[in-house]
């Protein structure tokens, strides 16, 4: 009988690397990825050190079409049995579209949407054949409406909204959760939050930490959940930024306030 593994993308820091510890306290063995090969080293020593768990890492840049036919192929060979898979690698750039560059948009597309979505396509194909698997899709609490410096960022992850919302309706009867992660402001380097900011987000809970998501996260997909808005903060941005009219959003540029 194979051990089995959890696969947790952009592993190398932030969100992935606590995902991959949250998974390790479960007793998932591990294969973490990332584009940061030293990181990457560091990451899994400290995890090897802390559980008494395989961790296997793999340097990837999982911005290319054939990455993720690659990732799969390399699990294949390894005879490593994904029962887990986080998509968690992602980028992020508070910009306006026509200003970022064709490689960071093009990359951004590729992380969000193209990968993701074919590390499902590849990896479920063998949970549905043994009937047992969790797939983690981490979208955004953006996913739920379209605001000026961040067109490809809320698309993208309105994009792992709804396939993951699809995807859960497919699979779940042949033993697959689907499980769609939305998350507000998280206390990563991703968003590049004044540290004065960080620690007063923090104190009153309008931030998250890492690990918190992690653990919210995972314990939603083993209870078989749908779809997750940790926090009360991100829930009442969600609806509040919504209702928020097209003319107002163009005010607020014009005055320069976002």
């Amino acid at each position: 009988m194979k051990e089995s593994y959890a696969l947790v993308s952009g592993a190398s820091s932030g969100i992935g690397f606590q995902f991959a510890r949250v998974l390790a306290e479960y007793g998932y063995n591990l294969i973490i990825v990332s584009n940061e090969a030293e990181a990457l080293e560091q990451k899994a020593s400290e995890i090897r050190e802390a559980f008494p768990v395989k961790v296997e890492t793999c340097c990837m840049d999982l911005g290319k079409t054939e990455s993720a036919k690659s990732l799969y192929d390399y699990c294949q060979q390894k005879g490593f049995e994904v029962e887990f898979l986080v998509n968690n690698a992602g980028v992020y750039h508070d910009r306006d579209f026509l200003d970022d560059s064709e490689g960071f948009n093009s990359l951004i597309l590729m992380l969000h949407v193209y990968t993701p979505a074919m590390l499902v396509y590849h990896f479920a194909k063998d949970m549905v054949k043994r009937h047992k698997g969790y797939i983690i899709n981490i979208s955004s609490v953006t996913s739920g409406f379209g605001i000026q410096r961040m067109a490809t960022y809320s698309s993208t992850k309105g994009f792992l909204k709804l396939f993951s919302r699809s995807t859960h309706i497919e699979l779940k009867d042949k033993g697959v959760n689907v499980t769609c992660v939305r998350p507000g402001a998280i206390a990563t380097t991703l968003y590049n939050i004044k540290p004065a900011l960080m620690k007063l987000g923090l104190a009153f809970g309008f931030i998250m930490t890492p690990e918190r998501l992690a653990r919210k996260s995972v314990k939603a997909a083993l209870r078989g959940r749908a779809q997750i808005t940790p926090g009360l903060t991100a829930k009442f941005l969600h609806v509040l930024v919504a209702l928020i009219p097209t003319c107002v959003l163009r005010l607020i540029r014009r005055l320069k306030i976002f």
